[in-house]
């Protein structure tokens, strides 16, 4: 039994209720189904000469990338990027402290120096309500991504355990198979080189590697191929898709943008950029990537609007348990997640102006770092949004998908941060910014047009909007 942190509208103010409560277990909950079947557009591409060539795209683009031949425009020279690749696959889910430097070089190093890892098991919160929000979200976003992993490798949750008769027609609809990468890039389950379950990894496919030495995010002297082959963690037989990776770092940068929505482009780049670092260090493709983005932003709306099958459950900080993250780790069910997320924003604003000694919007525009030019943010992240692959819904090509008639919860994502602005007005705005339609995720449905989101885009015009807005008074 473990204490449950709950957070909700009858709680009044920030004010915490525990109770003794069980933790489920449940293998696969129906928010799983519904990523499984926005997930599963991947398992039909070998159907269709254009998601052949799609799946061709991947592993050209996969591999471009990781060799450096792709020349993307980073915010750093390579060797750097590669370097912070390194680092960055040590996931800080309890506490989200890798991802803060995108808030800034003054506000992302108080968050950095009260928020950290002393080892691989130890870590501390900035206050109590934002590690509350953090190891809920985390914990549902999580869940869903990894819920794809053995389902689209060979069919099951686990490797050997069957999927649910609901999981199963899934790929039965879509006259999909599993195995979708391993079978394309001919490294099939159980191969030689390749993954035991199926969707053999980049580091298992691609014809030539880029590895290299660097130091971890303890700053101890590490190499590429200790986290793709281990000791430090071993993908060998750990399917490809979707990317948890990108999952967990669009989860906690979104969470960190709405805390912080002075920064919140700042963190779509800094999380675009911890998804491609995946890729650079040779652990995934470009489709697990958007796979990873999309499983995330989809989940974070769902939480947002209070969709009770995101909210009312009792979830686990997915972080290891440490001293210093006893708190942490404690079970917690947010029954509002708006108010939830709320109390967290007013409690690590106080932090951060407490320390800063000036308002936090000042103190957001301090910044000395990487992310302090705004056109080379746009540039970097608008080579993510869909890794240039080719269209395979040619019905959604050239569209423009209507948010509000879609996902129309999906306008939580800006109002959340952005208060002054209708549920309209930020679906309206989502329209206008999405990418490009006709991507292998994009195939119509409310789940995929998530994966056409532009939030760095989108953040940008709904602050201009609310600005204005906060003008006209």
């Amino acid at each position: 039994m473990r204490r449950a942190t709950i957070h909700g509208a009858a709680v009044r103010g920030a004010a915490l209720a525990c109770l003794l409560l069980p933790l489920p277990a449940e293998a696969q909950t129906a928010t799983n189904l519904t990523a499984l079947k926005g997930l599963a557009t991947v398992s039909a591409l070998p159907r269709t000469e254009a998601g052949r060539a799609a799946l061709a795209a991947n592993l050209r683009v996969t591999g471009d990338i990781q060799s450096g031949a792709g020349q993307q425009p980073y915010l750093m020279p390579l060797d750097e990027q590669r370097q912070l690749a390194l680092r960055d696959c040590f996931i800080t889910d309890g506490n989200a402290t890798e991802l803060a430097d995108g808030l800034g070089s003054r506000l992302g190093t108080i968050y950095q120096e009260r928020a950290r890892y002393t080892d691989y098991k130890t870590f501390g919160n900035v206050t109590q309500s934002v590690a509350d929000v953090i190891g809920y979200t985390n914990n549902i976003t999580k869940s869903d991504s990894n819920s794809g992993k053995y389902f689209f490798a060979n069919g099951t949750t686990d490797g050997k355990a069957p999927v649910s008769e609901a999981a199963a027609a899934i790929l039965a609809a879509r006259g999909g198979v599993a195995d979708v990468f391993g079978k394309a890039y001919e490294r099939p389950a159980g191969a030689k080189g390749a993954d035991a379950y199926g969707n053999s990894r980049p580091f298992q496919t691609l014809a030539r590697l880029t590895a290299y030495r660097g130091a971890d995010y303890f700053g101890q002297g590490s190499h590429s191929l200790d986290w793709l082959h281990g000791p430090s963690q071993n993908l060998t037989d750990s399917p490809s898709y979707p990317s948890g990776h990108t999952t967990y770092g669009y989860t906690e940068a979104l969470v960190l943008a709405l805390l912080v929505p002075e920064r919140y482009q700042q963190m779509i780049v800094r999380a675009a950029e911890y998804g491609n670092n995946r890729i650079v260090v040779g652990a995934h493709y470009a489709m697990d990537v958007l796979g990873g983005r999309t499983v995330a932003l989809h989940a974070v709306a769902h939480l947002l609007a209070n969709d009770p099958a995101y909210v009312g459950q009792i979830r686990k900080n997915p972080a290891v348990i440490g001293e210093m993250s006893r708190a942490t780790n404690d079970a917690v069910a947010i029954t509002d997640y708006r108010a939830a997320l709320e109390a967290a924003r007013s409690d690590l604003a106080r932090v951060l102006k407490e320390v800063c000694g000036d308002a936090v919007a000042t103190c957001a525009q301090a910044d000395t770092g990487r992310f302090r030019d705004a056109t080379a943010n746009a540039a970097f992240y608008e080579t993510t949004q869909t890794y240039g692959l080719p269209v395979v819904h040619a019905e959604t090509a050239g569209t423009v998908e209507d948010v509000a008639k879609l996902a129309p919860e999906a306008g939580h994502l800006l109002t959340a941060a952005f208060p002054s602005l209708s549920l309209a007005e930020a679906n309206v705005i989502l329209t206008e910014t999405q990418g490009p339609g006709g991507g292998f995720l994009d195939d119509g449905s409310a789940f995929g047009v998530y994966s056409r989101l532009n939030l760095y885009a989108a953040s940008g015009k709904a602050a201009e909007l609310a600005a204005r807005k906060q003008a006209g008074r």
